[in-house]
């Protein structure tokens, strides 16, 4: 029975110590819990999809499993200096639920707020389980139900514990427990990184360097940093972010980056947006500002894909202007690939750029050739001393949260699958999961999916069907999940992500208006979709009759 649970033999499984010691298994399997719907994550993912089921779906019952111990997810895991949202808030709120803020590129804090307010205004908190990770997840044809398998975490202070699955660190006793639940279906809102560490490169030498050095991910809390000189390695989102956050107080911020990233200033509060709340109602304001935006972003995108070198003209031509003649453009801020072949870099009011101008901060772009114990020695021969260096090397994606998928006693490889409207996987029945745009907002694609899954939910309940399944028809690997993106921390992770068909559904799209035609106004029953019934639940008088109702369910 253990290895129907794939913890045969593990002894350093925190589940076969609790089911050890602190429950009989029998117990845990005999009464799982149950609900219509599984949520994975309190992000800002989860409590859009929580939000819908409450609105759509009214009758159906759902749980909220957070592996935190906060609502947030991402707003909520990263609390370095300055952390702020790298698209307008304006696409990235909610479209239930308006913006009203002064700040269109908000503090993280603002967010995470906003987050939390939705949650707890909604009653949605009343059903999210805190420090639970979810591990496996087996779905059952014959029963047409996901068994979910998690660790729950508790802590209390002081005291002692022998307990095979208690563990115990600066006289705090972290618990782990089992937690088996069961649902008819599984909405996976666990973002698209590992939480747990991000990204670092083998540097060499590392362990030579006598200051601190740490992943933005990982920050420590209260650190101070007044009067240090800080070496930030990176060029992405978080970079840019930190280096005129940290410049206020630092001695020195130098950005080292290997190679130039498209950074683009725009400003921090949207006056359209804020002039109409002055003279309509809230939602009709965020609504206007919010379509605004979306088409904004579309048109940038587009003209970039059509016109990448007129694009690329202007992006430099702006940045030159806001750096001022003397500074070295060409060499630190003209990227050598085209526009949105990676995420641009969104700063307010141009803040890092007038950071460099004041001498507070600095960029070099050169390569590591080794560590030293005062800084980093670089390939051209400088040295960059430094009393702490800060690793934003990117983030380590994970697929659905790292838990395990098993459909009918067999592994989910999802580097084997294909995506369907870029929402749920071939052959897996009853799943969904949300993976946002690279190039707007990941809101915008969420709420579509949440509205989409509901419609799936209501349709099947229409129709008296317990399963939906994605079944491919002469549909083939063709592209993977993200195509023409060469960010690093996407290249590194696509072969273990569900690939692209070679048409619709198949496809995943960056384009809202295309999705939002495909998930929101496209029938439920469309080409690819297979529902149906456990095999038992069909009459077994009549083979034929069975067959007749089976095709009629998939049609």
């Amino acid at each position: 029975m253990f290895g129907n649970l794939g913890i045969s033999g593990n002894r350093s499984s925190p589940l076969w110590y609790v089911l050890s010691y602190s429950h009989p298994l029998e117990q845990l399997l005999a009464n799982p819990e149950h609900f219509d719907v599984l949520i994975v994550g309190a992000g800002l993912s989860g409590i859009d999809a929580a939000h819908h089921l409450q609105k759509f779906c009214p009758r159906k019952s759902y749980v909220i499993l957070e592996q935190r111990e906060r609502i947030g997810g991402t707003w909520d895991l990263f609390r370095y200096p300055g952390i702020r949202s790298d698209s307008d808030m304006l696409t990235m709120g909610y479209s239930f639920r308006p913006w009203t803020h002064p700040k269109a590129i908000s503090p993280g804090e603002d967010i995470r707020e906003y987050i939390t307010a939705t949650a707890r205004d909604e009653g949605i908190d009343r059903n999210i389980r805190f420090r639970h990770q979810i591990k496996r997840a087996e779905w059952s044809s014959e029963d047409a139900k996901w068994t979910v398998e998690a660790v729950k975490q508790s802590s209390s202070s002081g005291g002692s514990s022998n307990t095979a699955g208690d563990m115990t660190s600066g006289g705090v006793v972290t618990k782990e427990e089992a937690v088996i639940l069961t649902c008819n279906f599984l909405f996976c809102c666990a973002g698209y990184y590992r939480y747990s560490a991000g990204y670092l490169p083998e540097f060499p030498n590392a362990s030579r360097f006598k200051g601190r050095m740490f992943h933005p991910q990982a920050w420590p809390e209260n650190l101070d940093y007044a009067g240090k000189r800080i070496v930030i390695i990176g060029s992405g989102a978080t970079a840019v972010t930190l280096v005129p956050a940290m410049a206020k107080t630092a001695a020195q911020v130098t950005m080292l980056q290997r190679s130039p990233t498209y950074v683009i200033s725009a400003p921090e509060k949207d006056r359209i947006a804020n002039f109409l709340r002055h003279i309509m109602p809230a939602m009709w304001a965020y609504r206007l500002s919010r379509w605004k935006n979306v088409g904004f972003m579309t048109y940038v995108y587009q003209l970039s894909q059509r016109f990448p070198n007129f694009v690329k003209r202007g992006i430099i031509k702006k940045a030159s202007k806001q750096l001022g003649t003397d500074f070295d453009v060409d060499t630190h801020f003209t990227p050598r690939y085209r526009p949105w072949e990676q995420r641009m870099c969104l700063i307010p009011d141009a803040d890092m750029f007038e950071a460099i101008k004041s001498g507070r901060a600095s960029v070099v772009t050169d390569q590591i050739e080794i560590f030293t114990e005062k800084g980093i020695l670089l390939k051209s021969g400088k040295e960059l001393e430094a009393d702490i260096i800060v690793t934003a090397t990117g983030l380590a994606m994970q697929a659905f949260g790292g838990m395990e998928l098993i459909v009918d006693k067999q592994r989910v490889d999802p580097g084997q699958v294909l995506a369907y409207k870029g929402v749920m996987m071939s052959g897996v029945p009853n799943f969904a999961s949300v993976f946002g745009y690279i190039n707007a907002s990941w809101t915008l694609k969420a709420d579509l999916i949440c509205n989409y899954v509901c419609r799936i939910l209501n349709f099947m309940d229409s129709k008296g069907v317990r399963q939906v399944t994605p079944r491919p028809v002469d549909e083939s690997a063709a592209a993977p999940f993200v195509e023409n993106f060469s960010s690093g921390y996407i290249q590194r992770a696509l072969a273990g992500w569900p690939k692209q068909g070679h048409k619709k559904p198949w496809r995943v799209y960056q384009n809202y208006f295309r999705d939002t035609i495909s998930l929101k106004w496209t029938r439920v029953d469309d080409e690819g979709l297979e529902f149906s019934n456990p095999v038992a639940e069909i009459p077994r008088k009549s083979p034929k009759l069975a067959e007749d109702k089976q095709m009629a369910i998939s049609n």
